[in-house]
């Protein structure tokens, strides 16, 4: 891929997820029809690992952590490694090594196990 395309596909990357930020900053998901409802929620009355995000992610944009914390603790206890995976990605070239680190399958699958404790946990202990 040439440099242009991919500055292009970053810079479009970028307008999106601004308008996304500008969009939950400004709208409630709690009170608008505007974001859609958990499927999987709607159809078993159980919790998703991603239930409650749209929310937690319109009180992180006010800087309102307890608050996201209280919808999914588990997107905001993974910002901090999703931040470290995005840095290991734009740093691929330069530090292979602390790339190849963040991206191995004992990553994955702790990740993997992680989240399927979070699933079975927030539905048995009603979090």
């Amino acid at each position: 891929m040439k440099k242009t395309h991919k500055a292009a596909i970053c810079a479009l990357a970028a307008c999106v997820a601004a308008v996304g930020a500008v969009v939950y900053f400004e709208v409630d998901p709690t009170s608008s029809r505007l974001f859609p409802k958990c499927p999987f929620y709607v159809l078993t009355g159980l919790k998703c690992p991603g239930c409650g995000s749209q929310r937690a992610l319109h009180c992180l944009l006010h800087m309102d952590v307890i608050g996201a914390m209280r919808h999914n603790f588990m997107l905001v206890a993974s910002l901090p490694l999703l931040a470290l995976l995005a840095i290991g990605e734009l740093m691929r070239k330069r530090r292979p090594a602390f790339y190849a680190a963040l991206n191995n399958a004992r990553l994955a699958l702790t990740a993997f196990v992680v989240v399927a404790l979070w699933w079975i946990g927030r539905n048995v202990m009603d979090w």
